[in-house]
């Protein structure tokens, strides 16, 4: 008897041993939500990755572009066809080591009408829109999202109508696009610094045959153009990196920030560092089946998803490429609504338009996979909240 339970003991030691040893599958963390759009309908889903909970919203109209504020607890969603902006909250606020929920999820009350906003940045605790429409900006601060009557002031760039974009400098001041008509088409060719009265405090010193996309660290703004990447100093000073000879005619049109790092991407050549210092670019995913890339929110990793349907990982610190591995069945290139991607530090979230469903994807394992229903055709997502399980 006394031999049995001695090896009932063991056994169970052993069992209770290997569960120790055995790696747990990480989650995501509790204070991370995603903001889901739809391309057909007004259905506006927030979804909390770790528990599978969906709460639902009716937004203004449908397939609006989504963008996550700088605080990280709310967001714009920009209708441009429409004419206008929205504010979203979470009810997340973080508080140093741990995040307090703020009420309920809801939408702010701050808004903007203006002419085709299309550019969105938040920077320097504002909110900005350049206005494809009429070439003007609209600013208002995050902190204003649920003051009563909130609205976007507009400011006047002294621009015209274009495809344009802009940058916040630490010091208030912001660069902004000038199309001066020597390039035929939409693109701008120039970029100038104003004040927050509009006024021009630094004149463009160089001209290129277009821009498109940029990022700014609050020092300096990297702007995409097709001479060469442009970089506008809050000095004023502006200078043009050279394309690496390979691109022939591509250049890097979308362009991210990651702690100081910057990374310019092309469906044409890939995704590339953009070496201020050594006035260099350098290959990060050299690829020419890239249908997306995204910086993850904590801006350690670079993940980029081909056309055939394979995520590639990156890991930005090292500039090395982590893992890669075949997540969703092959994209067609002629498909008029194609998946979209965010990422944590921990997970790449994938809509499948054609399912009414995210699929999350853990970075440290492609295999694992989960899929989370939303609405029926989702458009475009985005990570809220913050990664952290630590509540008040």
């Amino acid at each position: 008897m006394k031999k049995s339970y001695l090896f009932l003991s063991l056994a169970a030691a052993f069992v209770a041993c290997d569960k120790e040893n055995t790696p747990q599958p990480v989650e995501e963390y509790a204070f991370v939500r995603l903001l889901v759009n739809d391309e057909q309908t007004n259905k506006l889903t927030l979804l909390s990755p770790s528990s599978g909970k969906t709460e639902t919203f009716e937004a203004a109209f449908p397939k609006a572009a989504l963008y996550t504020t700088e605080s990280g607890r709310y967001a714009a969603l920009v209708h441009t066809s429409s004419n206008k902006v929205t504010t979203f909250d979470s009810g997340l606020e973080l508080h140093g080591d741990h995040v307090d929920v703020k009420g309920i999820a809801k939408f702010g009350i701050l808004t903007a009408e203006s002419a085709k906003p299309t550019h969105f940045k938040s920077q320097g605790g504002e909110l900005i829109t350049f206005n494809d429409g009429d070439g003007t900006m609209s600013v208002a601060p995050e902190a204003d999202i649920h003051a009563p009557g909130a609205v976007f002031r507009s400011l006047s760039t002294g621009n015209k109508a274009h495809h344009g974009a802009m940058a916040r400098f630490s010091n208030g001041t912001y660069a902004v696009t000038e199309k001066d008509g020597t390039v035929s088409g939409s693109l701008p060719e120039r970029v100038r610094i104003i004040d927050a009265t509009g006024k021009t405090v630094h004149a463009s010193t160089l001209a290129t045959g277009g821009i498109h996309g940029n990022a700014s660290d609050g020092n300096v703004a990297v702007f995409g153009s097709t001479g060469g990447v442009l970089v506008v100093e809050a000095s004023g000073q502006q200078r043009l990196i050279p394309y690496p000879a390979a691109f022939g005619t591509a250049w890097l049109s979308t362009i991210y920030e990651a702690k100081g790092t910057f990374v310019g991407y092309s469906s044409a050549v890939g995704a590339y560092e953009i070496d201020l210092k050594n006035n260099a670019i350098r290959p990060l995913l050299e690829n020419k089946e890239l249908l997306l890339t995204k910086i993850d929110v904590s801006k350690k990793y670079l993940l980029g998803l081909t056309y055939g349907g394979v995520l590639k990982v990156v890991n930005l610190a090292s500039r090395s490429l982590l893992r890669e591995g075949s997540v969703i069945p092959a994209v067609s290139k002629e498909e008029t609504q194609k998946p979209a991607l965010a990422a944590t530090s921990r997970f790449a979230y994938i809509t499948q338009p054609k399912q009414g469903k995210v699929l999350r994807i853990s970075l440290e394992n492609l295999s694992d996979s989960r899929s989370f229903a939303v609405s029926p055709t989702p458009y475009q997502l985005t990570v809220l909240g913050y990664e952290t399980d630590e509540s008040h």
